[in-house]
């Protein structure tokens, strides 16, 4: 029980008083100290200045206002069909994202902060001539949206330190030659995660999860059929769908229809096209699918702070791993006192 006599409460003052010295003196700070945080995962501010992007790269029309107006102006019932040469363009953007995704993802080990991801990820985008999609995109801070443990999407890199045993996101998007690129990764920070049963299971059923909805791709599958898929694998190994989130359009514009759902018995309509270019990217906690938002107001996290995870890549699988791309999946480890799927017996 914890100790509410006043000498406990002055040992909890002193303390409080002391890591707040501390933070004074290291320059960094919880701009939060009040909020009721769900998990492990705190912010560490400041955030670093907003990296910039030569005027010599194309830039999309949210760069400078933060504003996506052409995207807001679009109809959620008009799909872009893309011909052989906008094909091509976005086999390029893609081919360029994995290449950024991955260096990034090589950078990931214990003791490197999610801002050296950031700067990481701004620096293979302008090597490549590209624009980091997410940067000011409705005012978005940074090159990239980097979600560990408990934080389900949209995490902004910060001070924090990557610590072993974390499991961590790296959300990367692309403008180039007028097409964005989308794809996202979890990984494993450090031997300490791929040790936890719960954080393998969680990760590589995500993982097996969109390959799955993958292999049914093709003309004249209806959308709603990849959230079955997914559902269904996702509750065969004891975890959960987070509803709120889907994969979407990506072409011309960052977030156009179509909506991608990810559960079953949803009523997205529609089936696939020859020429459509979509997302699909699950996320699945160990948790209930229950969120909510950091003050800062892109945060996402699990009410009960329970890990989650996510994959994201385009169909034509156009940001298909390569060989030598970093991470991978690993064998899924028995669970003490339960069945291999995290139930118990």
């Amino acid at each position: 029980m914890p100790d509410v006599s006043e000498a406990g409460c002055q040992r909890q003052l002193l303390l409080l008083s002391r890591l707040f010295q501390e933070e004074l003196a290291s320059g960094l700070y919880n701009p939060f100290p009040t909020y009721p945080f769900t998990g492990s995962v705190r912010p560490v501010y400041p955030l670093s200045p907003r990296r910039s992007v030569p005027k010599t790269i194309r830039h999309p029309d949210w760069a400078e206002t933060g504003i996506p107006r052409r995207e807001m102006r679009l109809s959620r019932s008009k799909w872009e069909l893309l011909d052989a040469k906008g094909q091509e363009a976005m086999r390029k953007v893609c081919r360029l994202a994995r290449e950024v995704l991955d260096i990034t993802a090589a950078a990931v080990k214990p003791g490197v902060t999610t801002d050296y991801l950031d700067e990481v990820c701004h620096n293979a985008c302008i090597e490549r001539e590209s624009y980091p999609s997410p940067l000011n995109y409705s005012h978005f801070p940074k090159s990239i949206c980097t979600s560990a443990n408990e934080v389900v999407c949209h995490g902004i890199p910060d001070q924090r330190v990557l610590l072993d045993g974390d499991i961590l996101n790296l959300d990367v998007s692309l403008y180039h030659g007028g097409y964005h690129a989308d794809l996202n990764e979890t990984y494993y920070v450090g031997d300490k995660a791929k040790a936890d049963p719960d954080s393998v299971r969680l990760v590589e059923t995500t993982r097996q999860a969109l390959d799955m909805a993958i292999e049914i791709v093709k003309p004249g599958v209806p959308i709603r059929e990849f959230g079955k898929i997914i559902e269904k694998h996702a509750a065969s190994r004891g975890l959960v769908v987070i509803k709120t989130w889907g994969g979407h359009g990506i072409n011309s514009e960052f977030h156009p229809p179509p909506w991608i759902p990810h559960y079953a018995k949803n009523k997205a309509v529609g089936t696939c096209k020859p020429g459509m270019t979509f997302t699909i990217e699950p996320i699945l906690t160990l948790g209930a699918n229950r969120e909510k938002y950091w003050p800062d107001d892109w945060t996402n996290v699990t009410v009960d702070g329970k890990r989650t995870a996510q994959f994201e890549t385009g169909v034509e699988v156009l940001t298909a791993r390569l060989e030598n791309s970093p991470g991978g999946p690993i064998p899924i480890p028995e669970v003490a006192n339960g069945d291999a799927n995290g139930k118990e017996e």
